[in-house]
């Protein structure tokens, strides 16, 4: 039934945008970010462009890449945005040129050369843990992905689910290059006996935390950082290999850009508010000079390998491989 209902919503927003759409004032983002950071850009681009009707309809990377991939120019959406690079590659053919919409300085090697699209965002993790829990049990922090298999730790981990989180795969993916496939699915065998929940989502870990049902979780430092900011017990720690992360981008959709709202909107997008969200949401790193304004958000990150994260064949292989 949730299912049905689910795809029952999905209908009626598609023709909401359908219907929407014959006002020429209509602008349509397809994201994939959380759904306060879509409402806080909803608002902002109220206030910066009062006379246009700008939807934000929540979709998930993946099929935001095959929509457009596959309805192109007459595709509903004018710009996509938080899609994760390798489903960026995938549907680049798609996409307008925009590099030059851009005036920020972004880290060397940062873009792709193609100019397809532009970096929104670098998410990294690491282990959450809640102090509280760790306290009153008597138990160490956690220092090493080997340190989680210690029996203490039984029932008392979160992890995400690599095949509906892309969280969860950093962490398969950077193991996998670090320790070699055999090695990293032998891990995840004996980790297994200690997972109370593999969750569907990326921030589920976090939620139980706060919630006290478990004492350690794989998550992304902003997401845990935000928790700690408003007064939760939490704590993030990096392994030894490093913080496992990803990116994701922002673009209009092919044959869109020569309208010129949806180029006025996209720069102020790539420019203004990119800024404003690095600045409130999500520090990770991404242009030069970068500086952190989120409170408690940790300087000096060491990053992960995470060679082959947008190779989307290697990603399929590696889930076909998955158990849990």
């Amino acid at each position: 039934m949730k299912k049905i209902l689910a795809g029952l919503l999905v209908v009626i927003a598609a023709l909401y945008l359908v219907i929407n759409k014959q006002d020429s004032n209509t602008l349509v983002i397809y994201s994939a970010l959380e759904q306060y950071r879509n409402d806080d850009l909803k608002a902002h681009l109220a206030d910066e462009f009062p006379g246009l009707n700008v939807q934000i309809m929540y979709m998930p990377t993946a099929k935001v890449a095959a929509k457009v991939q596959t309805e192109k120019e007459s595709s509903d959406a004018d710009i996509v945005l938080g899609i994760e690079t390798g489903y960026m590659e995938k549907m680049k053919d798609a996409l307008a040129d925009v590099v030059e919409y851009s005036r920020l300085d972004y880290i060397d090697g940062m873009l792709p050369e193609h100019g397809k699209y532009l970096i929104w965002e670098s998410y990294g993790g690491g282990f959450a843990v809640n102090t509280e829990i760790l306290d009153k049990y008597g138990i160490d922090e956690p220092k090493t992905y080997e340190d989680l298999l210690k029996p203490e730790f039984k029932n008392r981990i979160s992890i995400q689910n690599p095949k509906s989180s892309s969280t969860g795969y950093n962490f398969y993916l950077n193991l996998r290059n670090v320790w070699g496939e055999e090695k990293a699915l032998d891990y995840f065998d004996k980790l297994n006996e200690n997972v109370k929940q593999y969750s569907e989502s990326g921030s589920g870990p976090v939620k139980l935390l706060i919630q006290g049902e478990c004492a350690v979780g794989t998550a992304l430092t902003y997401q845990v950082v935000t928790e700690i900011n408003n007064g939760n017990p939490l704590k993030m720690i990096y392994p030894e290999s490093g913080s496992p992360y990803s990116l994701d981008g922002v673009s209009i959709v092919k044959g869109k850009d020569d309208k010129q709202d949806v180029k006025d909107v996209f720069a102020y997008l790539v420019n203004d508010y990119l800024v404003y969200d690095k600045d409130h949401y999500n520090p990770g790193r991404i242009l030069e000079g970068q500086k952190s304004r989120m409170k408690n958000y940790p300087e000096n990150i060491k990053y992960a390998d995470m060679t082959g994260i947008d190779d989307l064949e290697l990603r399929d292989e590696l889930l076909g491989k998955w158990k849990y």
